[in-house]
């Protein structure tokens, strides 16, 4: 060895020491990798909370948050900036109270819950495994993504809630394949075996299905043509989304197209996300502007685990690509569990759930729902105190 060796081998420590000190810029795809406490890191414990300015909505679901007024503050007062309500309650005087409130209004939009419609079109009811109607999964009525006139019926009243009321987005809710996902044991039945369903398999992919009796048929199918059927149920799914965003486009253009979706990840429960119930999030993203990821984590059993929040969160930002910043087009807003549903969820717990929510990739947050909340006093204390900290806003005496 040369005298020239501990040089070398000194110059090589300084270089890999200054390597691993150097900061590494947070990456979707790098879970894990960033600063203990860092409001990237989905591992970390819960952190204070202070101003996040990435994070450009701090929302409410489920009604207008009129407590708030009726203590004599005003939205902004508590650091709420967006509400979201069911279509079905919307009215031009919410609109304005929102618009003098100076936050912006969001519709919730039923895809594929509405059940109303099989009360004169039961042939369009999802058929399960046995080739009879499947059961409402406790009590969760779906509609077939097949049947061409529930599908007309739902692009035409998408089209007239964007056309009659001027609103900031609308959300897309249960717009999956029939099934209670929004537990902590799902049911997920396999459909949707309709006559319609089959032939546009046939015409789609160009398979040819054998005479077999109903129940034969659908097993046959799974066992043999599995992935081929996944894929093409996902398709439609993802092709409703394209036309309620051509919808869009065309009336509202400036309104943003959400949807509110399972927080499982592509491969949790056998990849039942898309085996199960039809959901493809990456193709969806061709469409969408946001997505509200629902990891209520009181509901799905983990109660004491609010950091699950920002583990799902995390993991979708990697499925889409999305990392939070400002110039990216697809956003990723949680809305996270605040009301009693499942186990409860304690006012000293929500500094917590509004901290893990609001951790990059997410960009927006909104708290579920407003009926479970508005007559808890404490708990819209505690969530007045994280939204005003996300904001930026000094904490009332």
């Amino acid at each position: 060895m040369t005298s020239a060796a501990p040089t070398t081998r000194l110059l090589l420590v300084l270089v890999l020491g200054m390597a691993l000190a150097a900061p590494t810029p947070w990456n979707a795809n790098a879970w894990g990798q960033t600063q203990e406490g860092s409001p990237t890191n989905p591992s970390a414990a819960a952190q204070p909370l202070e101003p996040r300015p990435w994070i450009a909505i701090r929302g409410v679901y489920g009604g207008f948050p009129q407590t708030f007024l009726d203590r004599g503050q005003t939205l902004k007062d508590v650091g709420i900036n967006a509400v979201w309500v069911g279509s079905g309650s919307l009215s031009q005087d919410l609109i304005a109270a929102c618009r003098q409130q100076g936050v912006k209004i969001f519709a919730e939009f039923n895809s594929m819950h509405y059940a109303e419609y099989l009360k004169d079109h039961p042939e369009a009811a999802p058929i399960g495994l046995d080739g009879q109607p499947e059961p409402a999964p406790n009590g969760w009525q779906g509609v077939s993504a097949h049947d061409p006139g529930y599908r007309a019926n739902r692009m035409a009243e998408f089209r007239r809630i964007l056309t009659e009321y001027e609103i900031d987005g609308i959300w897309l809710d249960y717009h999956h394949a029939h099934a209670d996902w929004e537990r902590d044991d799902p049911l997920l039945p396999d459909t949707d075996f309709s006559p319609t369903a089959l032939l546009e398999f046939q015409k789609a992919t160009g398979i040819r299905l054998p005479r077999l009796l109903p129940p034969q048929l659908s097993r046959f199918i799974l066992e043999n043509h599995h992935d081929a059927w996944v894929q093409w149920r996902c398709d439609v799914f993802t092709d409703w989304v394209r036309e309620y965003k051509d919808i869009r486009d065309e009336v509202r253009p400036k309104a943003l197209l959400g949807t509110f979706h399972c927080p499982w990840g592509p491969e949790e429960r056998d990849h039942a996300i898309r085996t199960k119930l039809a959901i493809d999030l990456k193709a969806q993203a061709a469409y969408l502007d946001v997505f509200s990821i629902m990891p209520y984590h009181a509901r799905f059993g983990h109660a004491e685990d609010p950091a699950w929040i920002a583990r799902q969160t995390n993991r979708l930002g990697r499925l889409l690509d999305v990392q939070g910043t400002p110039e990216e087009t697809i956003k990723i807003w949680p809305i996270v569990q605040l009301a009693d549903w499942g186990q409860a969820v304690t006012p000293e717990q929500v500094a917590a759930v509004v901290e893990f929510g609001s951790r990059r990739p997410a960009t927006g947050i909104m708290v579920f729902h407003w009926s479970g909340l508005a007559n808890q006093p404490a708990k819209l204390d505690a969530l007045s105190a994280a939204y005003r900290a996300l904001a930026g806003l000094a904490q009332h005496p």
